[in-house]
């Protein structure tokens, strides 16, 4: 095991991802509904996805896991290719893609964005493992291109037919050939204190599909989808706290001591590659503390554990290589409280937004993107960030009709966008207040 410490970044991130492949595989054998497995996978391949989409109800417990199977496997062949090389945001990416298979991304829709950054590569002349990143990124409006392939424009459920394989295809080619050159300039828009920085790309070409396709012609966007109250305390937090607990072995296996991931947790997580600044080990320990922590605040809360949240649970572990732990976590956790039962306590016994309310545990998830917020300019900062996270999250979605994934992350970046100018004209970091009283 101690080899692996020892083991390059970019040859260690593609093992996690086969680990976590691996654990998704084992899970759809061993839930109890593992007989229907492949006609739940059939199911959820052959489903609209509008956000969010509980793919427990879809296609039972196994369909749901071997869904996500197939998806990390995709992924992690992705970064096999010629020229790809994992870092932090690959972490990101796929963390963030095998959370979203159990609420929006299938082995079949994922692929028009895909092409899309085919395409792209074919004219710049890049090897396309390069981008490998950015194909994951294009999953993030992959509930749109199932729209446009199984629905649009009619609003009931029509089935596979040409015309809505060309609007997919060409939807999927657009938004793969714009996202990778837009990547590289959205950290400028928040300075790099959202970890979930594609999500002003995307979210900027959402808003201009949601005009395009349904507004301009006047096509009625469809209903939310129901089905929230399919769900399992026993599938989703024994194969979290499972997965989680075997990090933290290997972890330890591996040579990582307390004293090194304590190291880790004392950086603000601004700007950081976990794993080039403290070490493979350390960050497979974040990935089994930070994992634990969050599973322990979804229980706290009492969140309804339905598909949804076991996608939250892995999409808000996506900052786990990039910036977040739990000590920079927590303030957004706390801010997220204060504003839920505040406005329960102004409004009344039937505000709707309470703590685990779906819509808010779907919105802390993305708020720990403010992480390095709380990290860099203290606690306190870090509840505010979190609390105007909170007041805007759910408005969001009336921008894009519902089918960009990365709602809270682009909301995060709204919320650095006004309010990290702010901090800066008004506040130091806590290196610059270090800096100035060692200057004393």
């Amino acid at each position: 095991m101690k080899r692996l410490s020892q083991c390059p970044k970019h040859d260690f991130i593609r093992y996690f991802f086969a680990l976590i492949t691996l654990a998704m595989f084992v899970a759809a054998v061993l839930c109890p509904d593992r007989a229907e497995m492949f006609t739940g996978l059939k199911n959820l391949i052959w489903n609209t996805a509008k956000v969010p989409t509980n793919a427990f109800a879809n296609g039972g417990y196994a369909g749901a896991f071997l869904s996500g199977a197939l998806v990390c496997l995709a992924c992690t062949l992705l970064y096999c290719l010629p020229g790809a090389k994992a870092a932090a945001p690959s972490v990101l990416g796929f963390l963030l893609t095998m959370g979203f298979t159990f609420w929006g991304i299938s082995i079949l829709n994922m692929w028009f964005g895909i092409l899309g950054v085919l395409l792209y590569c074919l004219v710049k002349k890049e090897a396309p493992g390069k981008q490998a990143n950015a194909m994951l990124f294009s999953t993030s409006l992959s509930p749109l291109y199932a729209e446009l392939l199984l629905r649009y424009p009619a609003a009931e459920f029509r089935g596979f037919s040409w015309e809505g394989l060309a609007y997919a295809v060409v939807v999927g080619l657009v938004v793969g050939f714009l996202l990778p050159a837009s990547l590289s300039h959205s950290p400028k828009t928040h300075k790099g204190y959202s970890l979930y920085s594609a999500a002003m790309t995307v979210g900027m070409i959402s808003f201009f599909l949601r005009a395009v396709l349904y507004k301009l012609p006047g096509v009625a966007l469809p209903a939310a989808p129901g089905g929230m109250e399919i769900a399992s305390w026993n599938v989703v937090n024994i194969f979290s706290i499972v997965l989680f607990a075997l990090c933290v072995a290997i972890a330890i296996a591996m040579g990582c001591k307390p004293k090194d991931y304590w190291r880790l947790m004392k950086h603000s997580g601004h700007g950081v590659d976990f794993i080039d600044a403290f070490g493979n080990g350390s960050f497979l320990m974040n990935v089994g503390i930070y994992g634990l922590f969050i599973v322990a605040y979804y229980n706290l809360i009492g969140a309804n554990f339905n598909a949804v949240t076991l996608g939250c649970i892995f999409c808000m572990l996506a900052g786990c290589c990039s910036g977040s732990h739990p000590r920079n976590v927590w303030p957004c956790m706390v801010g997220y409280a204060i504003m839920s039962f505040g406005m329960k306590a102004l409004i009344g016994a039937d505000y709707a937004l309470t703590i685990n309310a779906q819509a808010i545990v779907i919105g802390l998830c993305f708020c720990s993107a403010l992480s390095p917020i709380a990290g860099s300019y203290g606690w306190f900062w870090g509840v505010v960030a979190s609390m105007l996270h909170y007041c805007i999250v759910t408005c969001v979605p009336d921008l894009h009709g519902g089918y960009l994934l990365y709602n809270g992350g682009f909301t995060a970046c709204l919320v650095c966008v006004t309010f990290i100018p702010v901090l800066e004209h008004f506040c130091k970091t806590k290196e610059q207040r270090l800096a100035a009283k060692e200057s004393k």
